[in-house]
C-alpha cells in the first residue's frame, strides 16, 4: 500500500480481482490505523470532494484479510483537520435544520386519520393487530410517554427513526467506500426525498420498518467487512424487528438470500449455523404476531393474503399514479439518480458476485418490481414502497465513489456527481416548499384531493358532536368507519366512549370501551355521508333520530359532510361471531 503524490490511498495488490465494492473488507485491516490517525483519515480519499482516480481493488476471497503497510503521513501540515471540520459543519447544520423543520411539522399539523388509528392501538395491551404488527403502537407509546397525547408525542419516534436511518446509511457507505463525499451524499439524499425528508414525521408502520430494515442491511455490511459470522445474529434481530413493524419486510428476504447464495461464499454460509440461528432469532422476535394470530384464527395473515391476491382489471390510471407518486415522493431528479445507481450496483454485484452490491440492489429491485406489478391492477398506497428507498440512497451514494475507480470516462463521473448535487439541492428545496405550504400558507391549491387537507378539519365534527352529547343526553358515540372512529377517539381522548359498530375484527382483544356508559344509554351516531345509509343498519334494531349535518372543511374547501343522529333502544355487540355482518 502506498500514498501517491496526489494524496490518495492505493490499496491494490498484485493478482487481485477488480471488485471495487469489497474494498470494505480490505479497509478493515487498516481501520484502527485510519481511525487513530486523523491526518491520514482526512486524505481517504481527498476530503475536497474529488474522488480518487486510483485503482482500488479487492481480494479474490471476500473478507480475507492480507497484511498491508501504511506509510506514515506527513504531519507537518495541519490544514486538513481544520479544513475537514469546516466541510462537515454545513452538513451537520443542514441536517439539524431539517430535523427542526420536521419537529415543527409534527407538532403543528393535525393528525391524519391513520395516525390517530395507530394512536388508538397504543392505548391497548395486545400482542398484535389485524392490520399490522405492533411496532407502530410501541413507537407511539414511546413518544407519548415523553410528550403526552399530542401531535408531537404521536410522531416523535418517527423523527428519531429518520436520524437513525441517516446514521446507518452514512456508516454503510463509509465502510464500503471510505469516500467522504459519498458519505455526505448518503446522509443528505434522504433529506431530499419528500418520503423521508418530511413524511418521516407522519407516523405509519413504514416509519417503524425503515430503521430496522436499514439496520439489518448495515449488519450484513459489517459481516462482509469483518468476516465475523456473528453479525448474522444481529441481522436476525433487526430482521425480526422489521417484521414486527410491517409484513412487507418479507420482501427483503430475496435480497438476503441473494447476498448469501450468489457470492462464492455460499457453501460456507449454507454449512454455518449462524444464518440459521439468525432465522430463529427473527422468528423469536416476530413471535408476538405469531402468538396473536394462533389465538385469532390467523386473522392478520388471512387479511393481508386476501389483499395481496385480489384481482382487478388492468388500469393505466393506477400505473400512472404509482410512477407519479414515486416521482413526487422520491423526487423528480432524485428518482432517476437513485434508479441509475441501483441499476449499476446490480450490474456490478451480480457480475462480480459482490455481496454488498447484491444486497443493496436487490433490496430495491424486488420490492419495486412487486409494487409495479401490483400497480397494473391496483392503487398502490403512498407509503407502501417507502421502505425500499434507503437502500437505493446508499447504492446511489456508493455509485458516486465507485465510478472513477472503475475507470469510467471523466464526463460520466462528473455528470453523475452533478446530477446527484442537483437532486439534493432541488429535492431539499421542494421538501422545504411543501413544509411551508402546509404549515404557513393560507391556500388550498389541490382542492379535495389534497392528501393532508383531505383528512383535516375533524375538530369541527368533534365540536358539534360534543354539543349534541350535551343536548341529547347521549353518553357514547357510534361510528361505522375506522377513520371517523379514530379521529373522534383522538379528540375525546377517553372522556366519552367511542365505538365502531362494524368491522369488529379490527378490535379483537381490545379493552372494554365502557360498557357501563353504553348499555341502556342513548348514543350519538356520527357518520360521513352517505355511509349513514349502510345496509348494515337493516341488521341493527335501533331507533335513529336525525339531528344535524356538519361540514368538514380545510382552507375554505368542504371535504366531507357528516350526519349526526341520536340512537336509542340498542346496545352494540363488541365481540360478534366471525360470520356476523358486524365482524
Amino acid at each position: 500500500m502506498f500514498i501517491p503524490a496526489g494524496g490518495h490511498l492505493s490499496l491494490r495488490r498484485p493478482c487481485e480481482s477488480r471488485d471495487p465494492y469489497a474494498a470494505a473488507g480490505r479497509f478493515n485491516a487498516v481501520a484502527d490505523s485510519l481511525h487513530n490517525n486523523k491526518s491520514l483519515w482526512l486524505w481517504v480519499p481527498a476530503f475536497a470532494g474529488t474522488t480518487s482516480q486510483s485503482n482500488v481493488d479487492t481480494p479474490i476471497i471476500v473478507g480475507k484479510k492480507a497484511p498491508v503497510t501504511i506509510i506514515p503521513p506527513n504531519r507537518t501540515n495541519s490544514k486538513p483537520d481544520a479544513w475537514g471540520r469546516r466541510q462537515w459543519l454545513p452538513v451537520i447544520v443542514l441536517i439539524a435544520a431539517m430535523t427542526a423543520m420536521r419537529l415543527i411539522y409534527a407538532g403543528v399539523l393535525e393528525l391524519r386519520t391513520d395516525e390517530a388509528y395507530y394512536w388508538t392501538w397504543s392505548k391497548e395491551s395486545v400482542l398484535s393487530f389485524l392490520d399490522h404488527p405492533p411496532m407502530i403502537a410501541w413507537f407511539i407509546r414511546f413518544g407519548t410517554a415523553i410528550f403526552g397525547d399530542s401531535n408531537l408525542g404521536v410522531r416523535f419516534a418517527g423523527i428519531l427513526a429518520m436520524l437513525v436511518t441517516q446514521l446507518l446509511l452514512a456508516d454503510i457507505v463509509r465502510r464500503v467506500t471510505h469516500d467522504v463525499r459519498a458519505i455526505v451524499f448518503a446522509a443528505l439524499l434522504p433529506e431530499a426525498a419528500l418520503y423521508s425528508g418530511l413524511l418521516m414525521a407522519k407516523v405509519s408502520p413504514d416509519t417503524a420498518l425503515i430503521p430496522f430494515a436499514a439496520a439489518m442491511i448495515w449488519s450484513l455490511v459489517r459481516l462482509t467487512e469483518s468476516n465475523d459470522a456473528r453479525w448474522w445474529l444481529a441481522a436476525g434481530l433487526f430482521a425480526g424487528l422489521a417484521l414486527l413493524s410491517k409484513f412487507t419486510a418479507i420482501m427483503l428476504v430475496p435480497a438476503v438470500l441473494a447476498f448469501m447464495l450468489v457470492p462464492d461464499w455460499r457453501k460456507r454460509w449454507l454449512l454455518s449455523p449462524y444464518p440459521w440461528l439468525a432465522v430463529l432469532i427473527a422468528l423469536a422476535v416476530f413471535s408476538p404476531v405469531l402468538i396473536w394470530n394462533t389465538q385469532h384464527d390467523w386473522a392478520s395473515f388471512r387479511f393481508q393474503f386476501v389483499r395481496a391476491v385480489a384481482t382487478h382489471p388492468f388500469s393505466f390510471r393506477t400505473v400512472g399514479e404509482f410512477f407519479g407518486l414515486q416521482l413526487g415522493l422520491v423526487g423528480f431528479v432524485l428518482l432517476p439518480v437513485v434508479l441509475s445507481g441501483v441499476t449499476l450496483t446490480a450490474w456490478r454485484g451480480y457480475r462480480n458476485r459482490e455481496p454488498v452490491a447484491i444486497l443493496l440492489s436487490t433490496s430495491v429491485i424486488v420490492p419495486f418490481a412487486y409494487f409495479f406489478w401490483k400497480s397494473l391492477t391496483l392503487r398502490v398506497g403512498d407509503t407502501w414502497p417507502m421502505f425500499l428507498w434507503p437502500a437505493g440512497f446508499a447504492a446511489a451514494a456508493i455509485n458516486i465513489a465507485i465510478l472513477p475507480r472503475e475507470g469510467w470516462p471523466e464526463w460520466i463521473v462528473k455528470s453523475t456527481i452533478s446530477w446527484a448535487r442537483i437532486a439534493v439541492i432541488s429535492g431539499i428545496a421542494f421538501v422545504v416548499g411543501v413544509f411551508f405550504y402546509y404549515v404557513a400558507a393560507p391556500w388550498n391549491l389541490i382542492g379535495r384531493t389534497d392528501p393532508v387537507g383531505g383528512e383535516a378539519g375533524y375538530e369541527a365534527v368533534a365540536a358539534r358532536a360534543r354539543d349534541q352529547l350535551k343536548r341529547t343526553g347521549a353518553t357514547w358515540i357510534a361510528t361505522t368507519d375506522y377513520r371517523t372512529y379514530a379521529m373522534l377517539r383522538w379528540h375525546f381522548n377517553g372522556r366519552v366512549p367511542v365505538v365502531q359498530l362494524n368491522e369488529r375484527g379490527r378490535f379483537q382483544g381490545f379493552a372494554d370501551p365502557g360498557t357501563d356508559w353504553i348499555k341502556d344509554h342513548p348514543g350519538l351516531y356520527v357518520a360521513r355521508e352517505p355511509d349513514n345509509r349502510l345496509p348494515l343498519w337493516n341488521e341493527i334494531k335501533a331507533e335513529r333520530q336525525p339531528l344535524e349535518r356538519v361540514e368538514r372543511s380545510w382552507r375554505g374547501i368542504v371535504m366531507d359532510t357528516y350526519a349526526l343522529e341520536k340512537i336509542t333502544g340498542w346496545t352494540p355487540e363488541f365481540a360478534p361471531p366471525p360470520d356476523s355482518p358486524l365482524f
